[in-house]
């Protein structure tokens, strides 16, 4: 029975690929993509040819045709809220990717160019636990307006693979346990796993949860309104902010993690001090979550 899978994720500049035997990973890569060249591509779905004609390059060059794969995998991105599961790519979830239903980030691309290398080869395209999974409990949905209703994005994908990561190592069924899961990248989500659905977690792309290297997380509600009416900012710039430029980044001009670390190594105070509220801020949300369970 052919098990080859093609798996394609995509970043906001590279574009992961691998390729899989069953359980075997035959052959992965990493494709770079220059951001001012990207850019002149202007919107994320205009990049879709771009990066599906790499990929299918990649693939040529370690010997395969697109129709040896039984099945196309890739990253899902922000589509409708929908619960965990793998989804056939379709023409819903592609202009769910284009218009960007849940917000516009590079892994809206995933069904995009797995639309596009289904056309070409027939192999069916998938997409699997995408950042707008939500399963929030109904309590979990109150945000405190009715006028504002708890979604979440988060990185479903990575939570729920550790998750059952975790049961397989235990020798339990993930629809068994009672999980915290945290995700620390260059976006932070803590989720509460209960019986197989996660029933509290943050919208950390809206502004939810602890800051992370870009993200500045919660914000008190007064002084961000008093930025977004003082005539200085945007609507777009104010996203920005919060989404791209806040966290970490605006703290000490950086968003790598690693520098922040050695240079508080180094006896950079400010550093450490901003080291430490990032620890705190995310050792917080674990306990508060916690909460979700009981």
């Amino acid at each position: 029975m052919n098990e080859k899978i093609l798996v394609v994720n995509p970043g906001s500049t590279s574009t992961k690929i691998a390729i899989y035997d069953g359980e075997k990973e035959v052959f992965s890569e990493t494709l770079r993509h220059n951001s001012e060249e990207l850019q002149k591509l202007g919107k994320i779905a205009d990049q879709k040819s771009y990066r599906k004609q790499l990929v299918a390059d990649a693939v040529q060059k370690q010997g395969f045709e697109l129709k040896d794969f039984a099945a196309i995998s890739c990253r899902g991105g922000l589509v409708q809220q929908i619960p965990s599961g793998t989804y056939r790519v379709s023409d819903q979830l592609v202009q769910d990717s284009i218009t960007g239903v849940s917000g516009q980030h590079a892994s809206n691309l995933g069904a995009l160019i797995g639309h596009e290398l289904e056309c070409e080869s027939g192999v069916p395209a998938y997409i699997i636990d995408p950042p707008s999974v939500n399963e929030l409990s109904e309590r979990a949905k109150y945000s405190g307006h009715p006028l504002i209703e708890r979604t979440c994005v988060f990185h479903a994908l990575n939570q729920k693979a550790v998750a059952r990561r975790y049961a397989a190592e235990v020798g339990k069924k993930y629809e068994d346990l009672r999980l915290l899961v945290c995700h620390m990248g260059g976006g932070i989500s803590v989720g509460a796993h209960l019986n197989g659905q996660v029933v509290d977690t943050e919208d950390c792309v809206g502004g939810e949860g602890p800051f992370s290297p870009e993200r500045t997380g919660s914000l008190p509600n007064n002084k961000l309104i008093d930025l977004c009416y003082s005539g200085e900012y945007t609507k777009i710039e104010m996203k920005q902010m919060t989404t791209r430029r806040g966290g970490i980044l605006a703290y000490t001009g950086t968003n790598s993690v690693r520098k922040v670390i050695d240079d508080a190594a180094a006896g950079d105070q400010k550093m450490k001090s901003v080291l430490e509220a990032f620890y705190y801020q995310i050792a917080k949300e674990i306990g508060a979550m916690s909460m979700s369970l009981g």
